[in-house]
């Protein structure tokens, strides 16, 4: 268990300690930071406490007495309520001031994982608690060499597959031949299988009116013919099959034709242009050493967008954390629907994807953005003009 790190980490940020809480496996967080696996279902509640400094402390029921052994620390034993409750406040003894997966107001929801009530069990003992997300990033998003190799290779596998599916449209497109969104879907599914790679879910493909909305899903009783003329929006992810794999995420646009509108490639523009905003934004803060956060990542993208009159048509965040889940636990480039205030630290990488999304298509760029010690870097390829097929 990775205690002297977080140890570490926990006297960085002057906490007295992190208490992780769960009951019924609802908080995968604790169990991947303390490397946990646990032996049998979960059914009573477990706490365990690392404090800055000496031995960790555990508090678990007596019918499930073994649940923390493979944890280093002391053991407390309850069966009551009140027995549970003495033995919370034993194991906080000197705390003042704890970590927990909690976030004020759920700013940011993605660690607030430890129910309301628990969290008023711990203030009532005169303990103050604090968010954990600034320690789950360090624990959750930062990358190994290996990682940022696996997603490489997925990068590889997935441009190339990208570039074929198109080139699959065009093909069919200008022969006439009918395909359909979930057609190309398949097309790419299969691909992916070929290649060895995996999903948590098909691509999205999107035509005109469908590609404005950011989430369309097709499916085979419910997708869109693909014709010439039209505009098609791919949105794909993947990764290699090993369990520590770091997702590959892009999307990119392409034209069934030889001219598209001029208000599709103004829109185009606007996009691709707040996308290379946001990159130079953290490509230059993170060269100056200057600290940056997922908020201000958006405030710049959106505000590219917002210079050209589309801002209304922007209806999501600017991008995702990326891990070994397509949406990891790092920063979010978010200050719409959240206001993420965490950290953009080194070794973690998000997705920059501004949208515009109008009443009669919609586009998106996508691209993959990996902060290093004094670079930040794209991983794949970058698209510049639409595709053309």
């Amino acid at each position: 268990m990775r205690t002297g790190l977080i140890q570490e980490e926990l006297r960085r940020i002057e906490v007295d300690g992190w208490l992780f809480f769960d009951h019924h496996e609802r908080d995968p967080l604790a169990y991947r930071v303390l490397e946990l696996t646990p032996p049998a279902h979960v059914t009573r509640r477990w706490y365990y406490y690392v404090p800055t400094r000496g031995e960790p402390r555990k508090l678990v029921h007596r019918i499930e007495a073994g649940m923390l052994d493979s944890l280093p620390g002391g053991k407390i034993l309850y069966s009551s309520w009140s027995e549970q409750h003495a033995g919370l406040r034993s194991i906080l003894d000197g705390a003042r001031r704890v970590a927990m997966q909690y976030s004020p107001l759920c700013g940011i929801p993605y660690v607030a994982t430890v129910d309301a009530g628990t969290i008023d069990l711990v203030r009532s003992l005169g303990v103050e608690v604090t968010s954990s997300a600034e320690l789950i990033q360090l624990f959750e998003a930062r990358w190994t060499p290996a990682m940022l190799q696996m997603h490489l290779e997925a990068g590889r596998q997935v441009d190339r597959i990208r570039a074929e599916v198109f080139e699959w449209i065009g093909r069919n497109t200008r022969a006439g031949r009918p395909i359909t969104e979930f057609l190309a879907q398949q097309f790419v599914m299969q691909r992916f299988a070929d290649a060895g790679l995996v999903t948590d879910a098909p691509p999205i493909v999107a035509v005109n009116q469908n590609a404005a909305n950011p989430h369309y899903e097709p499916v085979e009783s419910r997708c869109a013919p693909i014709r010439r003329d039209d505009l098609v929006l791919l949105d794909l992810w993947a990764k290699l099959g090993d369990p520590e794999a770091a997702f590959y995420d892009v999307t990119w646009m392409a034209f069934c034709g030889d001219e598209p509108p001029p208000r599709v490639r103004e829109v185009f523009e606007v996009v691709t242009g707040a996308r290379d905003a946001g990159v130079r934004f953290v490509q230059e803060a993170v060269s100056a050493k200057r600290p940056i956060r997922g908020f201000e990542v958006d405030d710049v993208v959106r505000g590219h967008i917002a210079a050209k009159g589309l801002a209304g048509y922007f209806t999501h965040r600017t991008g995702h954390s990326i891990g070994r889940q397509v949406h990891g636990n790092g920063a979010n480039m978010d200050n719409l629907e959240t206001h993420d205030d965490r950290l953009v630290i080194s070794m973690t990488c998000f997705s920059v994807e501004p949208g515009v999304y109008l009443p009669e298509f919609g586009v998106r760029s996508e691209l993959n953005l990996l902060v290093e010690e004094e670079t930040a870097r794209v991983t794949g390829e970058i698209q510049a003009q639409l595709v053309m097929v």
